[in-house]
């Protein structure tokens, strides 16, 4: 059993304790080590992780061959590359820890079946979806109507503990501008 997927799938949907067993009987546990990639280009996503422990990062390496940041991870969220999920073809992106991390592995396989066995758990991941359509939607809003400035101290705002976690140029690659624009922010911001 583990616990913080089951009181996470709870705050959305009841479940009964067999449905809870069974869900969590068809769980992959894996950890990976910083810096060890969970996925790469040219592989299909097997499947949604759900994040036990530690932080990732997905991203995509760019004509200018720039690392694009497209998503983080942290403890309680879901990651996967959807794209490549939903049509089975091999991913353009990368999934990478940035601490040591523990995720549960739910296949595609298994969230179809379990879906059809449990209604409440599509609804879960129908609610999971919409959630994260509407973060990629404010993050777009974002990038178009704040200045780099503005944008850096609303998420600063939103998530003062996940500054401290990824390096510099990972956030400054994630919210839009470079990392020597966000080395001067910083810089101001302390004087």
């Amino acid at each position: 059993m583990y616990p913080s997927l089951l009181n996470h799938l709870q705050r959305y949907v009841t479940l009964s304790p067999e449905e809870q067993e069974l869900i969590s009987s068809k769980m992959e546990l894996k950890t990976l080590k910083k810096k060890e990639y969970l996925l790469q280009p040219g592989k299909v996503c097997p499947g949604n992780y759900f994040i036990l422990k530690g932080c990732t990062r997905q991203y995509f390496v760019n004509r200018k061959l720039n690392e694009q940041i497209i998503h983080f991870g942290l403890e309680h969220w879901w990651i996967a590359d959807q794209s490549s999920l939903m049509h089975q073809r091999p991913s353009n992106c990368y999934i990478q820890a940035l601490e040591s991390t523990e995720l549960l592995l739910l296949s595609e396989k298994e969230r179809i079946s379990l879906s059809e066995q449990i209604p409440g758990l599509e609804s879960y991941f129908r609610i999971m979806m919409q959630k994260a359509f509407v973060a990629a939607q404010n993050r777009i809003e974002f990038l178009f109507n704040m200045t780099d400035e503005e944008r850096y101290f609303h998420f600063s705002k939103l998530f003062p503990n996940f500054l401290q976690r990824v390096p510099q140029y990972m956030l400054a690659s994630y919210l839009g501008f470079t990392p020597q624009f966000l080395s001067r922010l910083r810089a101001k911001k302390i004087k």
